[in-house]
């Protein structure tokens, strides 16, 4: 083989752990997938709705209104997948430009490099508030076509796909009622039948997020949880495979709140910004309790699907100042901690936090390196825009039993 073919071979295979074929969706076992928000909009998309989770005003958008904190890089995209941000300019002078998940094509790239990169598919977010019965009813027709847009694109790129509902920010008394109409629509409609939706032992699989204690953000109680269990749980066309999320500490609680995680079908504990420091200040996720839970899990006969994620931060989300929220990704080595981890303890699963969540900090997907200017944002310390896409894909080979996990990151630049 010739040096040039052999070194432009090598690129491509550092470049990507595209796995073949269509992802087999009839078990959540053996997979990494990602949680997937898709609920970034902007003026001039299909929805026309405004900078929605861009920025605090709908519209306008300008350093002190930004509610992200990492300048997604849309150098794949097309120029009918863009949308300009006035006032923000590259520094080589480029004017800026974000993407819409209300644009199909961009919902389709998005799980083209899922496909492209080895991960098996995306739960995508579906949020209560916005849905009929909740403050932010106006907006459920668009997450309702983001739905079809994901179903679209798993079907065509042969990844597998799920619900997942969040809680967050619903009154305590509404959650069950919207929670299960919404369940019961979807179900009417056949979402759970299209092609690439993920079962479990032939049920939907569906996530519900918001199992925290004393959170205000999610008003929780044992009480409703059963509730919510009971209702997945009973016989009918409505009866699922039930992923609760929630506390990381859950077996630390009070009896009725560890009796109701053990009652899931399968629980994953929220373990974005659970960390210690080393005495040299270095930052690690806090994995130390997984074995237990694991064990727990197992013994009841819950399947346990842990949470990892590549760092942290929401300075502009939450106006602070530069770097006061920061759990720093030292080059995807926090990263790659988690996954050497999991390998570790003999997961079958894994949930990233998350694919395209730039508002936190915790994106993998695609991120400039060179961000605007006017504003303050995380890069990816100078390495590709695809380095945590390729390091989710050697995470889900590891996930898969194809690869070892490497004690060092097992890419580079």
């Amino acid at each position: 083989m010739r040096p040039a073919i052999l070194a432009a071979l090598v690129c491509c295979l550092a470049g990507s752990t595209r796995a073949e074929g269509p992802v087999d969706a009839s078990t959540i076992r053996s997979k990494l997938f990602c949680g997937y928000q898709a609920w970034f909009r902007c003026p001039g998309d299909p929805d026309g709705g405004g900078w929605i989770h861009w920025s605090r005003r709908g519209d306008r958008i300008d350093p002190s209104t930004l509610t992200f904190e990492m300048w997604p890089d849309v150098s794949d995209l097309d120029a009918d997948e863009t949308y300009p941000a006035p006032g923000f300019t590259h520094p080589d002078g480029r004017p800026a430009r974000l993407f819409s998940s209300a644009n199909p094509k961009t919902v389709r790239r998005h799980f083209e490099w899922m496909r492209d990169y080895g991960i098996d598919g995306a739960f995508l977010q579906h949020f209560l508030v916005d849905l009929p019965g909740g403050p932010g009813t106006h907006l459920a027709e668009s997450r309702r076509r983001v739905m079809d847009h994901v179903a679209e694109a798993a079907a065509a790129t042969g990844r597998a796909w799920a619900i997942s509902f969040d809680v967050a920010g619903m009154p305590r008394e509404d959650i069950y009622d919207v929670l299960t109409a919404e369940w019961k629509r979807l179900v009417d409609a056949g979402i759970p039948d299209r092609p690439g939706y993920l079962h479990e032992g032939g049920r939907p699989v569906v996530q519900v997020w918001g199992f925290f204690r004393g959170d205000s953000n999610n008003r929780m109680t044992p009480e409703l949880a059963n509730r919510i269990i009971d209702f997945f749980h009973a016989d009918g066309p409505t009866r699922a495979y039930l992923a609760g999320g929630g506390d990381w500490n859950w077996r630390k609680g009070p009896e009725d709140w560890r009796a109701f995680v053990l009652r899931f079908d399968a629980y994953s504990p929220w373990n974005v910004g659970n960390y210690a420091k080393d005495a040299d200040g270095t930052a690690r996720a806090s994995t130390g309790w997984w074995e237990a839970d694991k064990a727990e899990c197992e013994a009841r006969g819950v399947f346990w699907f842990p949470v990892v994620y590549p760092g942290f931060g929401w300075d502009n989300l939450m106006r602070k100042p530069a770097g006061a929220t920061t759990i720093p990704r030292r080059s995807g080595e926090f990263f790659w901690e988690q996954f050497r981890r999991l390998a570790d303890v003999k997961a079958s699963s894994a949930y990233v936090a998350m694919f395209d969540e730039v508002d936190e900090g915790t994106a993998i997907f695609k991120v400039s390196n060179a961000p605007p200017t006017s504003g303050r944002f995380l890069t990816y310390e100078g390495l590709p825009p695809d380095w945590y896409l390729r390091l989710a894909g050697e995470g889900a080979r590891v996930i898969r039993g194809e690869r070892p996990a490497s004690e060092s990151l097992p890419i580079r630049p």
